[in-house]
């Protein structure tokens, strides 16, 4: 009779754990669905978009400026800002926000 009553009493205790945790997992899988999983895929995205620039594509880069590709590096792209093409600046690709491609002529 004390294994019956042994066996019941280490079933509620997995019960009781299932119970107590289960909730704290789930919001551990929700948040990942909702915040990390998203951030990664637009990491990806960014980074296939920064690598298929090419010279002569317009860019935006993170701080809002437009700009023109005219040089491009291993970790470094030139940029020219405004329609004077006097004002070329070196910067990090990571400081690239978005990239549209050059029309083929």
């Amino acid at each position: 009779m004390s294994l019956l009553t042994a066996g019941a009493t280490a079933q509620e205790g997995v019960m009781a754990t299932l119970l107590t945790f289960g909730p704290l997992v789930l919001i551990i899988i929700l948040m990942y669905f909702i915040a990390i999983r998203p951030q990664k895929k637009e990491q990806k995205r960014l980074a296939l978009m920064i690598s298929e620039m090419s010279i002569g594509d317009s860019v935006v880069t993170t701080s809002g400026f437009y700009g023109v590709v005219i040089d491009i590096t291993d970790e470094d792209v030139i940029v020219e800002f405004g329609s004077n093409k006097n004002c070329r600046i070196p910067m990090r690709k990571a400081a690239i926000a978005e990239v549209e491609k050059a029309e083929a002529e």
